[in-house]
């Protein structure tokens, strides 16, 4: 997340088609009871049976994770009727006083089970895709959200209602853990809540309210800045980080690609990146990685990365664009192939298109964190790194963001906690606009 709040104004090149729908009563009513409803006590979820989920990895295979009680064994999985029993990948320790365990398995396992219990499997075809990014109950400084109103933290209604739309694949920009101090004393919308870096938060921030969507679909998981070493670092390595097992929290992890169903992402750790200043030593590693992995780009590729590489910051960072350190990197490596720059990191869901010259930028940083209030300055015509904005939308609203796959484009709508339409868009290539 920005830590300075930037401010963006709605703008949008095409006024016309469907009306969006806003919640009445009765649907404000059922969210607040649907959230209600998601609200699990913090010790529930491991002991009677593992908390168990898939996410394709960075070496190619579908990493089956259990998270279990500390004196328990690790459960045996089974693919496609054969046995396969997972083995631990992170151990309890102080501040995490559970066992992670995994299996892999191929990409084409079409039947998963862990302890009996059916698990999510990739499909041939990936035709639609659940988008969510900035998920968590912010606990830091002057900025204090109220975790236990889900008015004010929606993420429990918005995994519940994203996981009825059965997605084929859930994608998260980054950002899961912002607990990161006390809720104040004098502060009752967020009292009890745990904080820091230990199970105990990332249970309350991500895992309980999640645990719905967790189980609709397989997951890409990006790093956020909030998951750097220096503040979310160990539970990301502990329980969500795609690479293979390390003992160790780095500080930029290699990038990769995927191909799921049809689909290609390059996924770029972006986490370290800097917003407003580029530093030799991180441009040039970051330049390293976008070379490696976009240089073989297929095309209609999408490069996944938390912090968004053409937009604009605006209200008191009026007239500067995010994000500086890989602005400088990419330059020169923007493969013709590649579409779209899917990212987080600020707090409302904009999109910008460039032309057929650059990729077309989506950020969708909407899914808990509190909203960054919109501006006056507008996006169209605004100039980022050398090439003016085409077309552009911004909105300040709570939502998860649904990709449909209609032949060679893709259909996206963005719907609140209560299903309502927000807002619709068209990506075609690297042409993307909504209304």
């Amino acid at each position: 997340m920005l830590s300075v709040g930037a401010k963006i104004r709605p703008a949008s090149s095409d006024a016309k088609g469907d009306e969006v729908r806003k919640p009445g009563v009765k649907e404000r009513r059922f969210g607040l009871w649907l959230a209600a409803a998601m609200t699990v006590a913090p010790a529930a979820q491991i002991t009677a049976q593992p908390l168990s989920w898939t996410s394709p990895g960075s070496d190619g295979t579908l990493s089956v994770r259990s998270i279990i009680t500390a004196d328990a064994d690790c459960p045996v999985a089974e693919a496609d009727g054969v046995a396969l029993p997972m083995r631990p990948r992170a151990a309890a320790e102080a501040g995490f006083p559970v066992l992670v365990c995994e299996a892999r398995v191929p990409f084409t396992t079409k039947k998963l089970a862990v302890a009996g219990s059916p698990t999510p499997v990739l499909p041939e075809e990936v035709r639609r895709i659940v988008v969510i990014g900035d998920t968590g109950c912010r606990l830091e400084g002057h900025a204090i959200q109220d975790c236990n109103d889900p008015q004010a933290w929606p993420f429990s209604a918005l995994a519940l209602r994203a996981a009825s739309h059965k997605p084929d694949l859930v994608v998260h920009v980054g950002d899961y853990y912002y607990r990161e101090a006390p809720c104040p004393a004098e502060r009752a919308g967020c009292a009890g809540s745990p904080n820091g870096d230990i199970w105990a938060t990332w249970q309350a921030d991500f895992f309980a309210p999640a645990a719905p969507l967790l189980s609709a679909a397989p997951w890409v998981m990006v790093r956020g800045n909030h998951e750097l070493c220096s503040r979310g670092g160990r539970g990301w390595r502990h329980l969500l980080d795609p690479h293979l097992a390390s003992a160790d929290c780095a500080a930029r992890s290699d990038p990769y690609g995927l191909h799921l169903g049809g689909l290609d992402l390059l996924l770029l750790d972006s986490a370290d990146a800097d917003d407003f200043s580029a530093p030799t030593e991180k441009v040039s590693a970051y330049a390293a990685q976008l070379e490696g992995l976009l240089k073989t780009a297929p095309p209609h590729a999408w490069l996944l990365t938390h912090r968004p590489i053409w937009a604009m910051a605006q209200g008191k960072l009026a007239g500067q664009t995010l994000n500086a350190t890989l602005q400088a990197a990419i330059r020169g490596h923007v493969p013709p192939g590649l579409d779209l720059v899917l990212s987080g990191h600020l707090h409302d869901f904009t999109s910008y298109e460039f032309g057929p010259e650059r990729p077309a930028q989506l950020i969708v940083g909407d899914s808990g964190d509190t909203m960054l209030p919109l501006g006056k300055t507008p996006l169209i015509g605004a100039e980022i790194d050398g090439i003016k904005v085409r077309k552009a939308f911004a909105l300040e609203r709570f939502g998860f963001f649904v990709l449909e796959r209609t032949q060679a484009e893709w259909t996206g709508t963005l719907y609140d906690s209560n299903d309502a339409v927000l807002a619709r868009c068209q990506l075609s290539g690297r042409a993307l606009a909504c209304r």
